[in-house]
Formats: C-alpha cells, sequence, structure tokens
C-alpha cells in the first residue's frame, strides 16, 4: 500500500510540478486497459485447475451478479432526500466503482495471480451492468448497438472470457510434457504457454506488470489536474464516497461472510478479500462520462469521482487490514 500511494502521490507530484501534460493521465490509462490490463487478465488464467479452484471461480462470478442486483435496489435508499437527476446519479456512481483500473492493480499486488484470477472473473457481471443498466438508468434510452460493443469487444473484457475458457477446457484439450518447477515432469494442456511458450508468455508478463505502475502514476496525475478546493466544498460529493468506499464495501463483505458461515456460498479469504477490494474502489470513469455525456449533474459527478479517489486511497490500507484480521480470526 505504500508504493500505491507513493507512485499516486509521485503522479500529483509531477502533474502539479508541469512535467506530466493534463492529457498525459488519458494516455496512460489508455495504455492500462488496452495493453497491460487484457494481458495481466489472460495471464491470471494461465494456471493448473482444481476442483476447489473452480468451485471458488464459479461462486465468485455467481456473486459478481448477484450483489450488482443488490445494490441496484439498495444504492437509492441512501439518496431518498434528492431528487430527479441527482437521485439516479449518485445510485448509478454508488453502484459501481473502478474496479479494473483501481482495483484489479491492487487485487495484483495484495493477493497475487488467483487474486487477479477472481477479480476478473468478478468484472464479468460488473461489465454487463455497467454498459446496460448504467447505461440505461443515465441516458435514459434503450441499449444501442456501440454499446452493446463496448461491453463485448473490450480488450479486457475479450482477454478474460479468453483465458477463462480456456482455463475451464484444459484438462480436455491435447496435453504435452514439461519439466516441472518443482523438479520431474508434469502434464499440462498444448496452450498453456507460461510452461510450453514461455519465449511468449515473458512480453505478456512485461505488459502486465506495468499495470500497477502505470495505473497508480495516471490516478496521480487525474488528481493533480483537478481542483480540490472545489470538489471538497460539495458536501454531497463527500456523502456519496463515504457511501462508496466504505458502506458499499461493508455491505459486501457482511453478505460474504454470512453465506461462508452458512455455507450457502463458500468461498476462500483470497475470493472474499478481492471482491472488498473491488467493491472499496472510487468512481468508475465511464459512470462520470456517462453523467457528463447526458448532463446528469456532470460537476457533481466530477467532484466524487476526485473525492471518493482520495478517500478510497486512504481508507484502502484499512479495509486489507481488516480482512487479514478476519481471516487470522478463522472467520472465513
Amino acid at each position: 500500500m505504500t508504493s500505491v500511494i507513493f507512485i499516486i502521490l509521485l503522479g500529483f507530484y509531477m502533474r502539479k510540478k508541469g512535467t506530466f501534460a493534463e492529457n498525459f493521465g488519458k494516455v496512460l490509462s489508455k495504455v492500462v486497459l488496452s495493453v497491460a490490463l487484457p494481458a495481466l487478465a489472460f495471464n491470471s488464467f494461465m494456471a493448473d485447475i482444481d476442483s476447489k479452484t473452480l468451485a471458488q471461480g464459479m461462486n465468485v462470478l455467481i456473486w459478481g451478479i448477484i450483489i450488482y442486483v443488490i445494490l441496484i435496489f439498495v444504492t437509492p435508499l441512501p439518496y431518498l432526500k434528492y431528487k430527479g437527476d441527482k437521485r439516479t446519479t449518485l445510485s448509478v456512481l454508488t453502484i459501481f466503482g473502478s474496479t479494473t483500473f483501481f482495483g484489479i492493480p491492487i487485487v495484483g499486488a495484495v493477493l497475487g495471480p488467483k487474486g487477479i484470477m477472481y477479480s476478473s472473473i468478478f468484472n464479468i457481471g460488473y461489465r454487463i451492468f455497467l454498459y446496460s443498466y448504467g447505461y440505461i438508468r443515465m441516458s435514459g434510452l434503450k441499449m444501442d448497438k456501440d454499446n452493446i460493443k463496448k461491453m463485448f469487444l473490450n480488450p479486457v473484457v475479450i482477454a478474460t472470457f479468453a483465458g477463462l475458457i480456456l482455463w475451464l477446457i484444459q484438462g480436455s484439450m491435447p496435453q504435452v510434457t514439461v519439466a516441472a518447477a518443482t523438479g520431474g515432469t508434469a502434464t499440462v494442456a498444448f496452450y498453456r504457454i507460461d510452461q510450453t511458450a514461455k519465449w511468449l508468455f515473458q512480453p505478456l508478463s512485461y505488459l502486465a506488470n506495468l499495470t500497477s505502475p502505470l495505473a497508480w502514476l495516471s490516478i496521480g496525475i487525474t488528481l493533480g489536474s483537478i481542483s480540490f478546493k472545489e470538489a471538497a466544498s460539495d458536501k454531497t460529493s463527500w456523502y456519496y464516497s463515504f457511501n462508496k468506499v466504505i458502506l458499499v464495501p461493508l455491505l459486501n463483505l457482511v453478505l460474504l461472510l454470512i453465506l461462508n458461515a452458512t455455507h450457502i456460498m463458500p468461498v476462500d479469504y483470497t475470493a472474499i478479500a478481492t471482491m472488498c477490494i473491488m467493491m472499496a474502489t472510487p468512481t468508475a470513469a465511464v459512470t462520470s462520462a456517462y453523467a457528463i455525456s447526458f448532463d446528469h449533474e456532470a460537476v457533481m459527478a466530477s467532484d466524487a469521482s476526485l473525492l471518493s479517489t482520495i478517500v478510497a486511497v486512504v481508507a484502502m490500507p484499512f479495509w486489507i487490514a481488516i480482512l487479514q484480521i478476519l481471516n487470522a480470526a478463522g472467520l472465513f
């Protein structure tokens, strides 16, 4: 987490100093979303499959859909005192966090490859609702072809589905024998490039390793491009930030603990921690773009994005510590 904070602060400082131009953060984010994150998502599925990991992955997929259905009905409640567009915008902004750009790099740094795999699976439900419900609510229109294309032709989505399918079917594919890292030999599917074509896997790994530092730099540059003084004067954005970064992940954690304790949907520490970190992320860039594009409280959405990012950076170490304490107490 010190790495996260230091690199974000570096991006903030370089932007304030003028070394990085205002648009440089957008360029970095495009590199992350179109190249680095797809490589990271795909590589995470280059792993052995076992019954436990498969069961965990399927539970993550199911919960990744259920939690967004729950949030669709729950998130309007804290904003009943607001009317019209403002309530709609606050509700949609609260549902969808920056799970891809903010969440996955932190999950990868804290929980490793298995966490990245779970976060990629969890994001399937997120993207379905983001590009359908989120778009419809903010635009007031029905789904259009362009948005359906965004949903399925996004590089991260393509890499996730490709990796997930290859991971699931690897046992029924032609096998090859390779040297095992622990000595002896092992049998893997022919397309397991982490074992059979390291000359191809290694460049993907280099690209995947760019995800975290470039994402955190971009966040810092974005923070350095917006007036904190103006954003901080908006009490509604502070209230929203508390709901998004504290209450939403808390609701997610409590429900998961109940499901785990009752064995309705048992998930291990890595899966629970992954999903809680993903839910503790600030405003999604796409929802902010919706608000601006359709003129739904655009200024408030921009302020909320800035403040929720700051609150998330501060709160994330605490969330990770809480998850580790609960794990040590045997609740997972």
